[in-house]
């Protein structure tokens, strides 16, 4: 292969233009025995075209690499039209799919004819990938149909890809992709005999990357069973095949209990059996194996032993470690600042040098608490006090938010890099800030908030700060935050002291070090040069709206008598909700539901997002990406093991409650509002920005009067998960904590999708789009909505869920949202809006008594 994507060193030769130096890599690989050359130059910072023009022309010049066929693989069909205008002889193309329709599947296959090339075709349709075994036999026999009756391609120039996807993950939906795959490629061999089979071999191991001896005796087995069936053509390194009758017995038994899913716990015990290996170092499978974990580690002197333990999470031998440190270190202080803020300090490197990912410096948090919890006493006895450390940070989320998730990983990361953190917990007034400030002798506040009210209250915070007469720096934080925003409207507020604006965990370290270090007063001065920059560039910006009269005459203009809103069965309140132990559920819900759907629904990347891990994994395809860097791919998959064990565990002692509602009501468009029966009205803002396209509210997707027209709304909430994490919190577990609150997050997401799917099923879409617009997001900012939707919903009786001053839900993982059906019903951000708008939304809002 030479793919940019697949090959560190050949896309970092395309990148710098070393073409001739690339070449060689082509050589290399043929004469290492490959029979065909796969060409691919995906890359977002290369000329795909141009590169694969370039790269085809000196190859095609070379007769010992030119001797053996080319493969033009790209997702761009441009790039494949340029490499199918240089082919000397008979290439590959890789590949085409009915993805985008069979119109644009019948011009592609017509031009790769033309030329004469080969094609693979994907199992993908318009609905989408291909994984079980019926979807992937229909998809190619409609390819087949199209291709060889319409296009007249020979049969033996077909090459079907089945789709080869990762097994042993962990995940219940993926278990059966490897045997389907076989069945399938069994099925499309035997009704088109003279075509052929191929796929990707490396993707079925991807789960177990930097393990080679299990990768390689998964390689050998997959070939093994998928040549059986009828494969022909792969894409392999053959330096990663194993002799199948030479893989040990116990090894194979194990791969092919995950590839052909004999039993339910086939990963879990070949999961266990690869761990095996790594740490008995045994990773390429040569020599014995030692399946017990090495205590090696456990003759190394105290000192040695926590610090391990902590880089390495390990909480067994933590208590008795801790007591003799006493011993060794003469008082329990001496245990905090000499072995344990060592530990932390190699964590805290680890973790900056990109070294160790965040729940790994979440679960070294732990052991440092679990340490900390037993010395805390003694230290108590002798003074109060634990230590100096680098500095004290009082950590807080705002007022009228209730969001803490961040927050907590923040007091994590800090702690971790030897700050003593004061958290405040949620919902902190400004006048409680100040107080613990001077109270504790803070070197920084550090402010998190999710909703754009709490910028305000940052704001707020800033400028008591500036009154109080402090200087004590001030971090701020949070989804909503952003450098401009804070040059712009928080900073100014704190002219004698600095804000800082950090956008992760990762960066806050490096800004309060700064901020406590003995280049304090250089860093300040480099913020504020920065903001000030931000602040006259911005004056000088001039964006150009509509007045709101203008922007409603470009407001779509639809024929609501031939394009009608779908009409739903029927009208009113529905309930969704898992009923096993379920307080509200006093009586069977109108859709009863299953954890189970809402894990098969569930967005992963939701919960990776908390642990900054959310880059390894594809959403679409619901699996990790190809490309993503093993350590980090191999712990984002341990991670989300780890999650749907503490689900198991909510489920058996019922700690968790998943509850919805949604209501479907009669309803008419009036202006930029929708008039709900019974006189509710809903508010909408209209975009603004001048542009030569329609200007969207979303009112505009309700019919108006005179016509039949609909509106509806959900609100979903996972309740339990506060609880729960608290008592994690109290027996100094901040790792389950963390995993608790981000798997709330993840099932409440889960759930408005399954709540949508429901709501579906009552007011079927009949080929309209329907959309989920929800309160506080680009095509509805205002998350004043929210009291409107509970008052209809009577949200807060169904779900539990109530609303704060400032509009957030609680608890946390909840969502709040419009459900609207018509064929034009599209996603939108309303962006900024004029002084009209806002003054013609304010008096809309009180008119109609909802303010």
């Amino acid at each position: 292969r030479c793919n940019v994507a697949g090959s560190p060193k050949f896309a970092r030769l395309i990148r710098e233009g070393k073409y001739e130096e690339a070449v060689a890599i082509a050589r290399q690989q043929v004469d290492n025995g490959a029979t065909v050359l796969d060409f691919c130059f995906d890359d977002g910072l290369i000329d795909g075209p141009a590169a694969m023009t370039r790269f085809l022309n000196l190859v095609a010049a070379e007769p010992d690499i030119a001797r053996v066929p080319f493969m033009i693989d790209s997702s761009k069909w441009s790039v494949i039209e340029a490499g199918l205008r240089c082919l000397q002889g008979k290439g590959i193309v890789n590949s085409i799919s009915l993805k985008n329709g069979e119109e644009e599947f019948l011009r592609r296959a017509k031009l790769i004819r033309r030329y004469g090339a080969a094609v693979v075709v994907m199992a993908f349709d318009e609905q989408g990938q291909a994984h079980g075994r019926e979807d992937r036999v229909r998809i190619a026999d409609r390819s087949y149909d199209l291709l060889v009756n319409r296009v007249g391609f020979p049969e033996e120039d077909i090459i079907f890809d089945p789709n080869v996807l990762t097994v042993g993950t962990g995940i219940a939906e993926h278990a059966d992709y490897a045997r389907h795959f076989f069945e399938a490629a069994g099925d499309i061999h035997r009704r088109h005999p003279h075509c052929h089979i191929s796929g990707g071999i490396s993707n079925v191991s991807f789960a177990f990357r930097g393990i080679n001896a299990v990768r390689e005796a998964m390689h050998s087995a997959f070939l093994y069973h998928a040549a059986r069936e009828g494969l022909d053509v792969c894409i392999v390194n053959a330096g990663m095949l194993d002799v199948y009758d030479n893989i040990p017995k116990d090894r194979l038994q194990l791969v092919e209990d995950v590839l052909l899913n004999r039993s339910d716990d086939a990963t879990e015990k070949l999961t266990a059996y690869a761990q095996a290996l790594v740490e008995s170092g045994n990773k390429d499978g040569s020599g014995g194996l030692n399946r017990k974990p090495s205590l090696a580690w456990r003759e190394g002197s105290v000192q040695e032993r926590l610090a391990y333990a902590l880089v390495k999470g390990i909480t067994d031998y933590i208590d008795e470690d801790t007591r003799e440190a006493i011993a060794v270190c003469h008082s329990p202080l001496a245990v905090i600042e000499g072995p344990l803020m060592d530990g932390m300090r190699q964590v805290g490197d680890l973790f900056g040098s990109g070294k160790m990912f965040l729940p790994q410096v979440v679960k070294s948090a732990r052991v440092m608490k679990q340490s900390v919890a037993i010395l805390t006493p003694l230290i108590e006895e002798q003074r109060s006090g634990q230590g100096s450390g680098v500095g004290t940070v009082v950590l807080a989320t705002v007022k009228g938010d209730v969001h803490d998730i961040g927050k907590n990983i923040v007091g994590v990361v800090l702690a971790c890099n030897g700050f003593r953190i004061v958290d405040l917990g949620v919902m902190v007034p400004c006048e409680d800030i100040l107080a613990a400030a001077e109270r504790e002798k803070a070197d920084l506040i550090a402010l998190s908030g999710l909703i754009t009210p709490s910028l305000d209250e940052m704001a707020h915070v800033a400028a008591e700060l500036e009154r109080s007469g402090s200087r004590i720096p001030l971090l701020v934080g949070g989804a909503t935050t952003s450098d401009l925003h804070t040059a712009l409207k928080i900073a100014p507020h704190y002219p004698s002291g600095i804000v800082v604006r950090t956008e992760d965990a990762s960066t806050i370290v490096p800004a309060a070090a700064a901020l406590v270090g003995a280049e304090k007063r250089s860093y300040i001065e480099t913020i504020k040069a920065r903001q000030q920059q931000q602040r006259d560039n911005f004056a000088q910006k001039d964006i150009p709206l509509l007045s709101i009269e203008q922007a409603r005459r470009q407001a779509p203009d639809i024929d609501w008598t031939a394009c009608p809103q779908p009409r739903p069965q029927r009208t009113g309140l529905f309930t969704v909700a898992v009923p096993q132990g379920c307080p509200c559920c006093t009586r069977r819900p109108d859709f009863p539901i299953t954890w189970q759907q809402l894990l098969d629904a569930a967005d992963w990347s939701i919960l990776l997002r908390f642990f900054e891990m959310q880059d390894v994994w594809n959403p679409a395809r619901n699996c990790l990406k190809a490309e993503a860097p093993e350590e980090k791919a191999e712990l984002a998959l341990k991670l989300i093991d780890e999650a749907r064990e503490l689900l198991q565990r909510a489920e058996r002692e019922k700690r968790l409650h998943a509850r919805a509602v949604f209501g479907i009501w009669r309803a008419n468009r009036d202006g930029d509002d929708i008039r709900v029966e019974g006189g509710r009205v809903l508010h909408s803002l209209r975009q603004q920005k001048e542009s030569s396209k329609e200007r969207l509210a979303l009112a505009d997707f309700v019919a108006p009067a005179g016509h039949e027209g609909y509106a509806g709304a959900l609100q979903v909430s996972v309740t339990g998960g506060d609880a729960w994490a608290a008592e994690f919190n109290a027996a100094n577990d901040s790792y389950n904590a963390l995993l608790c609150g981000a798997l709330c997050s993840m099932l409440a997401e889960a759930l408005a999708e399954v709540c949508n799917r429901c709501a579906n099923e009552v007011w079927p879409t009949d080929g309209s789009c329907s959309i989920r617009p929800a309160c506080g997001y680009p095509s509805q900012p205002d998350h004043a909505e929210k009291r409107s939707i509970f008052a209809l919903l009577n949200a807060t009786e169904h779900t539990g869920a109530t609303l704060t001053e400032h509009d957030m839900m609680h608890p946390l993982s909840s969502v709040c949202a419009l459900l609207l059906n018509h064929p034009q019903a599209r996603y939108f951000a309303v962006g900024p809006i004029g002084d009209d708008q806002r003054a013609d939304y304010a008096a809309r809002i009180a008119r109609d008594g909802q303010g």
